[in-house]
């Protein structure tokens, strides 16, 4: 439609003021949105002790008590219920309060200097505990999959809310123009809480991840199609920009600047990914540690991949690990999982480590929840009368390694049947607070405003907000409005 004559005061739509004046607030609003688009590097509030993450996410919620969490006693007591007043009021998704004791399937043995207590499911680990960090007691509000998954990644139980990579990627931008900020790649199989753990939420959906495939191209058709070179796509999408950016004068919609960042990124990905995902300029020795055969997509590939991901700038690497839902055979589960994740792991510490990157380099690993301590056992399938574990959302263990966390460090326990942490329990909130400002974010100013509300990570739950502190402040609690509780948290600080 032709703008209306500006020479009849009555003909002078909000339209017309927008497209016409030359510092309207309609191309004022275009050039914030525009350089919010773009997603370069912002400084942090703090000074940052890290400055990339990687989250290993082990999605199905791995057993502790076959991987980090030994309790001698349960093989005692095993084949009878634990007491009532053991239990208490605690819940289980699938099996009754009276099931039985099931001990820790394999054995464990000191490793490090440090002397932490791994199972034998985890060699490659012991190689390299010295440098990692296990956190013992930690718990969740959620003892199912999907809303458990999302938590993890989001704080929050319901999908809607940015992910930890998105935040940030919104607080600290990208540094680099050649690949997301924030990537997610996926093995093992389906994943409950779907799409929404890299999702972006109320944010614009170029804070989201990025998914790429662990195999062939790492994004579906990113080749050209024959008959279509360089210029012919970069005049093409020049076009569509140069509409893109006049729609978005009009409306100032964010997500259609959204839309243009999303197709000169994946122009640029044409070029960056395959790059990215080629192994021929890695070492035979790199590729030995790894366990990696180049050309098979697995766990092991995704960690090499994730260390050329933050060589090349990416702020956020989110690998997602399935099939650790032992309701049945846990011993067969964990074996299996542990072979396919365990070396892999370790191999980017030690790769990171070597390459003067994990001081600088935050890595996660850790699952939903945990396990329970009681037996459920089932009837029927190729695993039955093969014993596995509930859900437990009580006793939730994972581990962090660089980022100047220290290493061979242990923050907390659980109580003798690994049925509970015990102390003061570590919330998954603060886990997140820990990793925002070890990348140099306060969550006192990390806000978006969201439907005329300003949103920050963890506001907006209605429960007790907390904050941990690294350095050691003592604990205080405090509900309501006003400032996140501070809340010594983790004794990790390396400095």
């Amino acid at each position: 439609m032709n703008s209306l004559p500006a020479t009849d005061p009555q003909s002078v739509t909000r339209r017309h003021f927008f497209n016409e004046c030359g510092y309207g607030v309609g191309k004022l609003a275009l050039a914030g949105l525009l350089t919010d688009a773009l997603g370069k590097s912002r400084p942090a509030h703090v000074a940052p002790k890290a400055k990339a993450v990687i989250h290993l996410f082990m999605a199905g919620a791995p057993s502790q008590l076959e991987l980090f969490d030994n309790k001698p006693k349960l093989k005692a007591l095993e084949g009878n219920p634990l007491p009532p007043s053991v239990i208490g009021d605690q819940r289980y998704a699938f099996i009754q309060r009276d099931a039985a004791v099931l001990g820790p399937r394999f054995p464990f043995a000191k490793h490090g200097q440090c002397g932490t207590e791994l199972s034998d499911k985890l060699p490659h680990l012991a190689k390299v505990v010295d440098d990692v960090a296990i956190i013992k007691s930690m718990y969740t509000e959620q003892f199912n999959h999907a809303p458990g998954q999302i938590f993890f990644n989001t704080g929050f139980a319901q999908p809607g809310r940015p992910c930890l990579g998105s935040w940030l990627s919104y607080g600290l931008g990208a540094t680099t123009d050649n690949l997301p900020a924030f990537i997610a790649m996926s093995t093992g199989g389906g994943i409950s809480g779907g799409s929404a753990l890299w999702s972006a939420g109320f944010m614009p959906g170029k804070h989201a991840g990025v998914r790429l495939r662990n195999s062939g191209d790492a994004i579906l058709n990113v080749s050209s199609p024959n008959g279509v070179d360089v210029k012919l796509q970069r005049d093409s999408l020049d076009l569509i920009g140069a509409l893109n950016r006049r729609r978005l004068a009009i409306e100032n919609d964010p997500e259609i600047a959204t839309r243009i960042d999303a197709y000169e990124m994946a122009f640029r990905l044409q070029t960056s990914a395959p790059e990215l995902m080629d192994l021929k300029s890695e070492r035979p020795e790199t590729l030995k540690l790894y366990g990696v055969d180049p050309k098979k997509p697995s766990f092991a590939r995704a960690c090499l991949l994730a260390r050329r991901m933050i060589e090349r700038g990416v702020r956020c690497v989110n690998i997602i690990h399935s099939g650790w839902d032992a309701h049945s055979n846990v011993a067969g589960n964990v074996t299996n999982n542990a072979r396919a994740t365990d070396q892999g792991s370790a191999a980017l510490i030690t790769d990171l480590k070597q390459r003067g990157l994990l001081e600088d380099t935050l890595v996660i690993w850790g699952g939903e929840f945990g396990r329970t301590p009681v037996v459920e056992l089932t009837t029927f399938g190729a695993n039955a009368g093969k014993n596995g574990r509930d859900h437990n959302s009580y006793a939730l263990v994972m581990w962090m390694a660089g980022g100047n966390v220290k290493g061979g460090a242990t923050a907390g326990a659980t109580d003798e049947f690994s049925l509970r942490s015990t102390g003061e329990p570590i919330h998954i909130r603060d886990v997140h607070g820990t990793i925002l400002d070890l990348m140099g974010l306060d969550d006192n100013q990390l806000r978006y405003l969201h439907a005329g509300r300003e949103r920050g990570y963890s506001r907006g739950s209605g429960q007790t907000e907390r904050r941990h502190d690294l350095e050691g402040v003592g604990a205080a609690r405090r509900s309501g409005a006003g400032p996140p509780l501070r809340h010594r948290l983790l004794p990790l600080d390396a400095a």
